[in-house]
């Protein structure tokens, strides 16, 4: 593949989440064409099966591919935790997964006490108990918790400040119990109420976003096998949904990335 091609960057979530991952892609790759899928329709995965969840990133991934996609990301920590090295071993093209940023937590920690708010299935994932064990002697504790229902209210346009702080206070306590001073964001989704996160805590603590350092990670990926576009002729941004989410996406779109198209809705066999 040519590297100007504008073959499309697939990338996908079990809803909006991703989009956070899209916004910092843009801001670092904004020569790309990118392709967004929202699988509503199938949200959320933290309540399926690993067989159910690899089954339907299978085909998800198989579905961007059919339309184009030169590489793909898995804008979704459980997803990711579920799927990736299998869509590794079944594709031959870049596939970027992502996971909590725990690394990077403790790296900016004073104290090395660190926490990371993610789902339940993340936080009980193999994957990420594989990683808790190969960094806990890099930190001084590390408290990992899952929220469910977080997701949820997240895409909701109707949720409230209140409802937020509701749910999201019994784990900011048990967080500033364990005298974090560093919070890692372990779910794409947290990332749009990290002020509101930011605010329960008594405490001034850093909370960690990994957007950033995914974007680099698609850089350095795509330049290591010459797919970089090097001009933003032609590039453009398509949003897809599986389901009935078109309003959320479209307003959450127009917010973070100024997206001023629609979105289409699809259907992925299942």
């Amino acid at each position: 593949m040519k590297s100007n091609d504008h073959a499309p960057i697939g990338v996908f979530d079990s809803g909006v989440g991703g989009l956070s991952v899209l916004s910092a892609s843009l801001n670092n790759l904004p020569n790309e064409s990118y392709l967004y899928l929202a699988d509503s329709a199938y949200a959320p995965y933290g309540d399926k099966s690993d067989k159910e969840i690899r089954q339907r990133v299978h085909q998800v991934v198989s579905y961007l591919i059919e339309r184009g996609a030169k590489a793909i990301v898995i804008a979704c920590n459980t997803a990711t935790a579920a799927a990736v090295h299998e869509c590794r071993e079944a594709f031959s093209l870049p596939i970027i997964g992502v996971e909590p940023g725990l690394k990077p937590a403790i790296k900016a920690s004073h104290s090395k006490r660190v926490g990371v708010l993610a789902t339940q299935y993340t936080v009980e994932s193999l994957k990420f108990q594989r990683l808790v064990s190969q960094l806990n002697q890099q930190a001084e504790s590390i408290t990992a918790l899952g929220c469910p229902g977080l997701v949820e209210l997240i895409e909701n346009p109707n949720t409230t400040d209140q409802q937020l702080s509701e749910l999201l206070s019994p784990f900011i306590e048990q967080f500033e119990s364990a005298e974090i001073d560093t919070l890692a964001l372990g779910c794409t989704h947290y990332g749009f109420v990290e002020k509101e996160i930011s605010a329960l805590f008594t405490k001034p603590v850093q909370v960690i976003d990994t957007s950033e350092s995914i974007a680099h990670e698609i850089k350095r990926r795509l330049k290591e096998q010459s797919l970089l576009s090097q001009s933003r002729l032609n590039s453009r941004v398509e949003l897809l949904t599986t389901g009935k989410d078109r309003d959320v996406l479209l307003e959450l779109a127009n917010r973070l990335i100024q997206f001023d198209g629609d979105v289409t809705p699809i259907e992925v066999a299942k």
